[in-house]
């Protein structure tokens, strides 16, 4: 089997001239952008860094970033992204379970690296910027260093990446996943998403996100570009797709969301795009509508997965049934279980909402995460991989993920899960987005509560009186309705429910 770095090196060695890597004005081929990876990949050498040893890199979506991803899969270094976004505990806490001593940063970080005690004791490479004053290498210099013959330090059971989980509750988990597991992922993103050889995606996903890492390596695998996006903007987003000829997308719902209520959406050229993908979250089924209708794609696929296990399920026709995450990846088996259990032979029915698991034999699976045996016992029984999130199978066969098991509410006796409700309420034209949570109730024990972003000038009796024609049980009604300036989520668009319930909203005024 292959590594990554040789992966790349076919790529360079099959189409030399095809454009790798767009950023602004720096246009690279696969020839030149392997000579500068190469040289990275000197550069870090001549730090100390070697194999089996981890970088730390907080940087946005530039060709910098994806530079220093393929230098350590030449170079056996473990590629460990933070967000860029990241606070001065949060380097800590990292930089020290994973036992690293150098560290990239840019501007947009170097605020949260300057205020880190673990890495004021580390070496630093500056990108972009002046870190001479504190003693920083420049990633220029790092460039500058010559490389003598082609660097093939690593092999296919060798970490290739760490990523931190966000880490929502408690402190972020380390996920290690070696070549061989990324390749696979790869190689299955390609075959799911039906890429062709020399396709163009834009790298808006970020690269300490599995959805952006997927991207990076998918291109490269088929001789494609990766256009880069260093900070979501819709705006820029629409000029690159047009500029660039941009023939797949794979985002997560809110940045497709984001992208198609920008003015300009509705005279932009997106007629090269023919694939959409996403994940991440459910897509409500008005969104998926509007995809449709703007884009017309080929192909529209829902990607359900993790950075533990990249796929659990897909489905690539996900306008049909909109909803439904579909069914196991090419490399992976799932099960949804009673929920209350971690007896992995007891399966629900048909349509009964319990936990979704997935087999760790998976080309595709981790191992177990870094430095956290309390993490293992809480989600790795039998050899199953228990992701946290509940659905249900239906008569067809088809998975639909409703929710996490601890999003769950329990009404009046009754277990609702919100995903249903939300789906419902983004179809009224006035709702521009919803969350729906369970907060604290002396009769109900949890209250249905909507948090909602208008579009228009909606009540909350009207939203009740579109539930009741719509056919929602009674008993899932929301009985409140919050209307919100914004719904909170993470970086990468993933809905904070925590934060609604603890009141960390702004109310529309």
């Amino acid at each position: 089997m292959l590594d990554l770095g040789r992966s790349f090196l076919a790529s360079v060695e099959r189409n030399p001239s095809a454009t790798a890597i767009v950023d602004n004005d720096c246009r690279l081929s696969y020839a030149a952008w392997f000579g500068h990876i190469q040289s990275a990949a000197a550069g870090l050498a001549s730090l100390g860094l070697s194999r089996g040893d981890h970088l730390v890199v907080i940087l946005q979506n530039r060709w910098e970033m994806a530079t220093l991803h393929w230098a350590c899969q030449f170079s056996g270094v473990i590629m460990t992204p933070l967000n860029w976004r990241v606070k001065p505990d949060e380097i800590d806490y990292c930089a020290q379970d994973a036992g690293a001593r150098v560290l990239v940063y840019q501007d947009v970080s170097a605020d949260a690296v300057a205020q880190s005690q673990v890495a004021q004791g580390m070496l630093r490479i500056a990108v972009g910027i002046d870190g001479q004053a504190n003693g920083d290498i420049a990633f220029d210099a790092l460039l500058a260093t010559p490389s003598t013959g082609t660097i093939l330090a690593a092999q296919p059971d060798d970490w290739s990446l760490m990523l931190y989980t966000s880490g929502t509750t408690g402190k972020p988990k380390g996920v290690p996943r070696r070549h061989r597991h990324e390749r696979h992922a790869a190689l299955a993103h390609v075959a799911q998403n039906l890429y062709r050889y020399g396709e163009r995606t834009l790298g808006v996903m970020p690269l300490y996100h599995t959805m952006g890492v997927r991207s990076l390596l998918a291109m490269a695998l088929i001789d494609g570009r990766f256009v880069c996006v260093p900070r979501f903007d819709p705006a820029a987003v629409l000029k690159s797709i047009a500029d660039e000829a941009i023939t797949n997308l794979y985002l997560v719902p809110t940045l497709y969301h984001d992208v198609l209520a920008h003015p300009d959406a509705a005279t932009a050229d997106l007629s090269t795009v023919r694939k959409l993908g996403f994940a991440g979250a459910p897509m409500n089924e008005a969104l998926v509508h509007k995809l449709i209708e703007r884009f017309k794609p080929e192909l529209f696929v829902n990607h359900y997965g993790s950075s533990e296990i990249y796929t659990f399920t897909i489905d690539q026709r996900a306008a049909d049934k909109p909803g439904s995450a579909g069914r196991a990846g090419i490399n992976q088996r799932i099960r949804v279980i009673k929920l209350d259990t971690f007896d992995v032979d007891q399966r629900a029915a048909v349509d009964e909402e319990g936990q979704i698991i997935a087999d760790m034999a998976s080309e595709e699976s981790f191992e177990g995460y870094w430095n956290r045996p309390d993490a293992d016992a809480k989600s790795l029984h039998q050899g199953w991989y228990f992701t946290g999130d509940m659905g249900y199978v239906d008569a067809d066969g088809d998975l639909f993920v409703t929710g996490r098991v601890d999003d769950m509410m329990i009404s009046g006796g009754e277990n609702i899960s919100p995903v249903e409700i939300e789906s419902l309420l983004s179809l009224h034209p006035d709702v521009d987005e919803v969350a729906v949570v369970g907060l604290p109730d002396e009769r109900w024990g949890q209250r249905v509560t909507a948090f909602i972003k208008r579009r228009g000038q909606v009540t909350g009796e009207q939203l009740n009186d579109h539930c009741v024609t719509s056919g929602l049980a009674n008993f899932k009604r929301p009985r409140g309705y919050v209307f919100v300036r914004e719904v909170p989520r993470s970086a990468v668009g993933k809905l904070l429910r925590r934060k609604l319930i603890a009141n960390e909203y702004e109310p529309e005024s």
